[in-house]
């Protein structure tokens, strides 16, 4: 799901989910909460068991939660009771709240609120309810065009969530201008769903959410980061063909954008768990995808989550954890950007923003030589121990690798399997390659 301010539309997705964990049961405010948005939509397949092993990956590297992203169908109910269930499973340390989709729930009539407000007062006392301020979260992905039957929006929200409804702590993803925030007390704060990515081709910059927080009057913050973003539907299913551009490490350049403004920020959600159909996904290729496996099949994401755990753990205590292993993290395109391709649904909007780089996030526990290589294209680096990033031109077919080395010896060599670029595509397929050493 998402506002493409890239082309100057609001595209939105016709799917719904949502994501977040905690690792705490405590019903007070926690100052720094990092969840991932998870689709529902996509787990039509699943199992309680398939629910219990997410949770246990995604609370491993520290993600408290997920934000269980639901649409109006009659099934998704079956669904989150489920996840709820797997979460009550893993004991009461891993979190979970409903984030509306309401390009999917009716909102313009009174009885349209009800559907929600039963959602939220089923798991309002769930012990696995992520809780903040000491009140249920509630969140949405749009939402901003609901009245519920009154004259606005927030009369509309207001009837629904906060006239005779026990408390909860309301953070939509509203589209619409951070300055028109102030006449809308019934938000006690905003999500920025497009903030997880760099506006057409500049470089990530903390100034959207800067305008976020300048217009909440202390009203709680909830910024996005995302480490990528295709999509590659066709006028006759989605219609959704585009990127937003994830250059310059935008795995890592988004957290340390956040970090630098850590104390403005109260709530990071990770766009996304399993959004398969936008190429944003972290965790496991599981479950029912949205017709996407053309470009998703083979191009697992997981390594991206072990350079999240790096940045989570110094958003919520302040400070980096130290590096102790050596290990490589890689990612690229497989095709140049501008190459055509034999693909009937065209070459994706915004392709002109992203460069041909292999990308690489290297953990160094001393300091050592960093070499990249792709057929005679190679760039080697010295550096101290910590985290190094660097890059390399892809221009012409060629198999990846990378190796570190010290006095002379290698220490961790990578070369994976499948990690090819070549410079005619089959289709155009912009997801991103990610590989990781062990």
């Amino acid at each position: 799901m998402l506002a493409s301010f890239a082309i100057g539309l609001l595209l939105l997705s016709t799917q719904a989910c949502a994501f977040v964990l905690l690792p705490t049961t405590s019903t007070s405010k926690i100052d720094k909460v990092v969840v991932a948005h998870f689709m529902v939509c996509n787990t039509y397949t699943y199992s309680i068991t398939d629910w219990e092993r997410d949770f246990a990956l995604a609370a491993s590297k520290g993600i408290d939660g997920f934000a269980l992203n639901i649409g109006y169908d009659s099934w998704y109910p079956d669904k989150v009771r489920d996840a709820y269930i797997a979460a009550a499973n893993t004991g009461g340390a891993f979190k979970l709240f409903i984030s509306f989709d309401m390009t999917s729930f009716p909102c313009m009539a009174p009885e349209h609120g009800n559907i929600i407000r039963e959602y939220i007062n089923t798991y309002y006392v769930h012990p696995n309810q992520l809780l903040y301020n000491s009140h249920p979260l509630v969140s949405t992905f749009g939402g901003q065009h609901c009245t519920f039957g009154t004259g606005n929006l927030n009369d509309g929200w207001s009837s629904v969530l906060k006239r005779e409804m026990r408390p909860n702590h309301f953070i939509p993803a509203f589209f619409m201008s951070p300055s028109d925030f102030a006449g809308y007390p019934v938000m006690d704060g905003a999500f920025n769903w497009n903030s997880g990515w760099p506006p057409a081709g500049d470089d990530i910059t903390f100034d959207r959410d800067a305008e976020y927080v300048n217009n909440l009057g202390g009203r709680s913050y909830m910024a996005a980061m995302s480490p990528w973003f295709f999509t590659h539907y066709g006028a006759n299913t989605y219609n959704k063909n585009f990127i937003f551009r994830g250059d310059d490490w935008l795995v890592a350049s988004r957290w340390e954008s956040i970090l630098e403004h850590r104390s403005s920020v109260d709530l990071v959600e990770i766009i996304t768990w399993n959004d398969y159909g936008e190429s944003h996904y972290v965790g496991p290729i599981e479950g029912s995808q949205p017709g996407s496996e053309s470009w998703v099949n083979g191009f697992d994401h997981t390594a991206w989550l072990d350079i999240m755990q790096y940045y989570i753990t110094a958003f919520k205590t302040g400070a980096f954890p130290a590096v102790s292993a050596d290990r490589i993290f890689l990612w690229a395109r497989l095709y140049p950007a501008g190459a055509d391709a034999p693909d009937s649904i065209g070459r994706p909007f915004n392709w002109q923003f992203t460069q041909d780089y292999l990308w690489a996030f290297v953990f160094l526990a001393a300091p050592a030589e960093i070499t990249l290589t792709c057929g005679p294209s190679s760039e080697t680096k010295s550096a101290l121990r910590g985290v190094v990033k660097m890059k390399l031109l892809l221009s012409q077919t060629c198999d990846v690798s990378a190796a570190i080395s010290r006095g002379g010896l290698t220490i961790v060599k990578l070369a994976p399997e499948g990690f090819r670029f070549r410079t005619d595509p089959p289709m155009y397929n912009f997801n991103a390659f990610v590989a990781a050493s062990p």
